[in-house]
């Protein structure tokens, strides 16, 4: 039996310092000179930054002020995120052309299902020709691991970088992982990387040889997770992309109203609530589309393609602004809804462009005040009138759900 049958493949392709790669297609100057892109005051944060800028000491979500200070020649761009995600499109375009699988997870990252294509191409000639496709029609450098699962393609990715590939063998994944730094296990972070120091564990190998429930017995279920990605266990699936996603919230009135202050309060609250619902479900959206319905049943809808974000203050001034334009009868109002579409999954960092540490630190903040006591427990002062927002959740798959006011 031929063995490559027994195992999947699974290809992970990252574009490289993808804002800094975009803004040298567009001024070649930049080339070879330590870029930092994001928000151009001292009170800004790095987005991204050049492997010049790294050797610094520099690195994502870093304050520009110590930026600035470990690197004063740094060439500081403020950034367009709709320029970047303009070529995250054209990137995607290509990928979808060649793979029957592709699941898009940031705005930069992917994972594609190969498996069954080495009985035409041998996967790995075949990622390697969409790389180099990738950078001959987009100028984009890109790098790719490809393994029999999304951990290791991952790990195998940024070992890969910058510009270049690499495949790990069926049955080599422990040896490849053993000798690598913790920091480098998905999932990983900060806080828990110092946890693994503090108890002496610096390499993925002293990992692979501790019982899986003695990494339990300290991480939890973390533990567990991060046991089995460190022997090379995976089975997460690849999730076919989808840009049709979407989540909304609609408000219908048991009394039809034009009272534009309290219809205003409303949909602020509904920009609000759904900005939670993209973070907490680590998506962005690309699409916002607001409507009217008024007492005659005849409905007003807007939508307005946007740059990806998941920002409150991004999407609520964009939610005003199309229900300004949306709402022009002055006629008794039976229903208001606020919807976010063509989403893609992704973190925080697309908004960095325009973002004060101040906003970041207040978003978390509130997250996690949401998390805790439910998603209105605190909430712009404008948006308190909105008692209930009966919600659609796409992440789940269920019906409708009503979210109750909650007093604190």
């Amino acid at each position: 039996m031929n063995s490559q049958a027994n195992h999947k493949h699974i290809l992970h392709l990252d574009l490289d310092s993808f804002f800094v790669s975009v803004e040298r297609l567009l001024d070649s100057r930049l080339n070879n000179r330590p870029v930092l892109i994001g928000g151009t005051t001292d009170r800004g944060v790095v987005a991204s930054c050049s492997y010049e800028a790294r050797a610094f000491g520099i690195h994502s979500a870093m304050p520009m002020r110590m930026a600035r200070e470990l690197c004063p020649e740094a060439i500081v761009i403020k950034g367009n995120s709709g320029t970047y995600s303009k070529y995250s499109d054209m990137v995607t375009e290509i990928m979808q052309e060649s793979l029957p699988v592709l699941e898009k997870t940031s705005i930069d990252e992917f994972y594609a299902d190969l498996t069954g294509m080495d009985r035409f191409f041998g996967c790995a000639k075949l990622a390697g020709e969409i790389r180099q496709k990738i950078i001959k029609e987009t100028g984009l450098p890109n790098s790719f691991g490809l393994s029999i699962n999304k951990t290791v393609s991952k790990v195998a990715t940024g070992e890969a970088k910058p510009n270049n590939q690499l495949e790990i063998i069926h049955g080599e994944e422990k040896h490849f992982l053993a000798p690598l730094s913790v920091r480098k296990i998905p999932m990983v972070g900060e806080k828990t990387y110092q946890t693994l120091r503090n108890l002496g564990i610096q390499r993925i190998k002293t990992v692979q040889e501790m019982p899986q429930e003695m990494m339990m017995q300290v991480l939890g279920q973390n533990g567990e997770m991060i046991w089995k990605k460190a022997n090379g266990i995976d089975n997460s699936p690849v999730v076919a992309y989808n840009e049709r996603k979407s989540i909304s919230t609609e408000r219908t009135f048991d009394r039809d109203t034009t009272d534009v202050i309290k219809l205003k309060g409303i949909m602020l609250a509904m920009a609000e609530n759904l900005a939670f619902q993209l973070r907490r479900g680590k998506k962005l959206t690309g699409c916002v589309t607001v409507k009217v319905r008024y007492s005659d049943f005849q409905t007003q809808t807007l939508q307005a393609r946007i740059p990806y974000t998941s920002a409150d203050h991004i999407l609520i001034e964009k939610v005003m602004e199309l229900f300004a334009k949306a709402y022009n009868r002055r006629l008794l109002v039976r229903l208001i809804g606020v919807r976010f579409s063509h989403l893609v999954g992704g973190g925080y960092q697309i908004n960095l462009f325009e973002d004060s540490e101040e906003y970041i630190n207040l978003y978390q903040a509130m997250d996690k005040i949401r998390e805790r006591f439910g998603d209105r427990s605190v909430m712009r002062a404008s948006g308190i009138g909105a008692r209930t927002i009966s919600r659609s959740n796409p992440f789940d798959g269920k019906a409708p759900m009503l979210l109750a006011n909650r007093r604190s």
